[in-house]
């Protein structure tokens, strides 16, 4: 027989009645989800841990001055601020992130591309980097919709509950980012003809 799982809004009314178990009990049921996310979002390990340990503590403030009211909602809510909290290091870094996933490999180095040679290895890493610029040239809603569907391997209804957008949205910014990325390929083949 199984124990019910205890929700996410009863777990934060105990917390807020003076049982501290309650919270870390929420923090350790979506602490890999959130860090993710964050991690696939600043692309440094170190940064991501930061900016969870944010996260948490902007959670914890909002929580007890009475300004969570989202119900059950507790890991949207969380990963929203989390994503902004993100995307606030990013502007503040101005560079360019590396996209890597949660084992700290650079996605793009997951393409799977095989090279024999030298020359072959060069080629590829220097269309690997290519494709890096380019991504990164989308404008934001489009990149980040990119990025949580290809290599955070999120839904389309997560990423529209994480960008507080609706599902036809996060597809449309997914399938201009694909447009995008397509026009940069061809006016590159163009310019190399």
């Amino acid at each position: 027989m199984t124990t019910p799982l205890i929700t996410d809004g009863v777990l934060i009314k105990r917390y807020l009645d003076g049982n501290n178990a309650a919270f870390e009990t929420l923090l350790k049921r979506h602490r890999t989800r959130i860090l993710s996310s964050i991690y696939l979002l600043v692309g440094d390990r170190y940064l991501a841990e930061d900016i969870f340990q944010e996260t948490f503590i902007k959670v914890i403030h909002s929580i007890q001055n009475g300004k969570y009211n989202h119900e059950d909602k507790f890991l949207p809510w969380a990963l929203r601020i989390a994503r902004n909290m993100s995307i606030d290091s990013i502007r503040s870094r101005k560079r360019m992130p590396v996209v890597v996933d949660t084992e700290g490999r650079d996605v793009f180095d997951a393409m799977g591309i095989s090279v024999s040679s030298q020359e072959d290895q060069r080629v590829a890493k220097d269309e690997i980097e290519i494709l890096k610029h380019w991504i990164w040239e989308l404008p934001e809603d489009q990149r980040e919709v990119l990025i949580l569907r290809q290599y955070a391997d999120l839904s389309f209804k997560e990423i529209a509950a994480l960008t507080d957008t609706n599902i036809n949205t996060c597809i449309g910014r997914m399938h201009y980012a694909i447009l995008n990325l397509r026009k940069k390929m061809q006016k590159s083949v163009v310019r190399i003809k």
